[in-house]
């Protein structure tokens, strides 16, 4: 299954939406305005909580950001990896070992469960903004959408953009 994550042009606070290959709205993602963290909520179409990300307060030279569930709870710590050549991007604290490896320069990504290719993300830019095509098991979709909103939150903390 194919999902495409298009960050808005112009967002209070870092609002995207994920469609489907047909332009179905399958997710949105909402983020909060004026955070420090920038806390975005993941919701199904009926607007049902499934994830929220949002990344650590302070980060010195690792980079970090939570998912949370629906209940808050923290489940996952996603995190780069400091002096590397390729990005590598490290799911911790979650019940599977998953890991994001790409080209620094490429705008092509896998994702790794343990050793087996689960997903593909693919980051496209355009005049103002970008977005990410996910292709994954669509039972996978939903973690790995909070997980690419994740990564986009570290990157954009890395390049010290605001929401």
């Amino acid at each position: 299954m194919k999902v495409y994550i298009k960050n808005k042009l112009i967002s209070i606070g870092g609002a995207s939406k994920v469609l489907n290959e047909n332009e179905q709205e399958v997710f949105h993602v909402k983020g909060k305005v004026f955070s420090p963290t920038r806390k975005k909520t993941i919701t199904d179409k009926d607007g049902k909580v499934l994830y929220y990300v949002r990344n650590k307060w302070f980060n010195w030279f690792v980079h970090r950001a939570y998912i949370l569930d629906e209940n808050k709870q923290k489940i996952a710590t996603v995190k780069d990896k400091l002096f590397t050549v390729r990005n590598k991007f490290f799911v911790e604290n979650y019940k599977d070992e998953i890991r994001v490896e790409g080209n620094f320069m490429s705008l092509t990504s896998k994702i790794y469960r343990g050793e087996d290719e689960i997903g593909t993300i693919k980051r496209k830019f355009f005049a103002l903004t970008d977005s990410f095509e996910l292709e994954a098991d669509e039972q996978d979709i939903p973690f790995l959408t909070a997980l690419v909103i994740a990564i986009d939150n570290i990157s954009d903390k890395r390049m010290g953009q605001k929401n």
